[in-house]
């Protein structure tokens, strides 16, 4: 069984994957990781960690074989082998036992927010100077460029570079008509990136200039995001965000956004 049959097998179990999408596409992309250790009964893989690149280790137990030891038994070489952080989707009850076995701290939240749409949106406030317009094939690395200035604190978003976002754009989800570009005197200052799938609408990501930020720019994005969403038919849209990132949660709050549920980082 391969570790992205594995998940999906815990997926269907849990009601949340256990990896996050830029491991999936690692993995489909046939990447080894820097990690990628498995536990065996016989010839079966019932268990499986995996981290790519600077990313924390991720670990999934397939449902059938759980209250084992397995996820014990994989955690504890894990950390032999000097690995210090994991992620917990969802926090289900089983990982936060796990982690608490070992002693590893929460050091990181992020948060899952819902909005369901009743109503027709408003158009949004663009601020002075900037225009919000579709995405064109040229825009490529000017938001490879804002992304990386936007989330340079962020481990995982902010190292997006061309390939990754080349990834992204090439999966069976992505639509061009769903992304937007903020642009101020012909530079790109700002993005806001939509995903649907299963009927369901995601601010997949935002990304503001740290030159435009304070201008309102972020929530005009996520706003015009909303209502192209909202004029496709969706009326359910998810987002992602840090737990701390207080600004970030007062626009999305204000917007009618409420948490649905939760991944934790858990560290040594």
């Amino acid at each position: 069984m391969t570790l992205l049959a594995l998940a999906a097998r815990a997926r269907d179990a849990d009601g949340v994957d256990p990896l996050n999408e830029a491991s999936r596409l690692a993995l489909d992309a046939g990447q080894a990781g820097r990690v990628h250790m498995a536990v065996k009964e016989g010839t079966t893989v019932v268990a499986a960690a995996f981290a790519d690149g600077l990313a924390p280790v991720e670990i999934v137990v397939d449902p059938n074989h759980r209250r084992r030891g397995h996820g014990a038994s994989l955690l504890t070489r894990l950390l032999a082998a000097g690995e210090g952080q994991f992620w917990a989707h969802g926090d289900l009850p089983a990982a936060q036992a796990l982690a608490a076995t070992k002693h590893l701290e929460r050091a990181r939240t992020l948060l899952v927010l819902r909005l369901e749409m009743d109503a027709q949106l408003e158009p949004e406030q663009v601020p002075d100077g900037v225009t919000i317009r579709a995405f064109e094939t040229d825009d490529v690395d000017a938001i490879v460029r804002v992304n990386g200035r936007a989330f340079a604190s962020h481990p995982e978003q902010g190292a997006m570079d061309r390939a990754d976002f080349e990834r992204r754009t090439g999966s069976d989800w992505f639509d061009p008509a769903g992304l937007f570009v903020a642009v101020r005197e012909d530079d790109v200052v700002g993005f806001h990136w939509t995903k649907v799938e299963d009927d369901v609408g995601e601010v997949y990501v935002v990304g503001v200039d740290p030159s435009e930020q304070g201008s309102g720019l972020g929530t005009a994005l996520t706003a015009r995001g909303l209502r192209h969403l909202h004029e496709s038919g969706l009326r359910t849209v998810d987002l992602y965000v840090e737990g701390d990132n207080d600004p970030a949660l007062a626009v999305y709050r204000r917007l009618g956004f409420t948490e649905h549920a939760r991944d934790v980082l858990y560290a040594v």
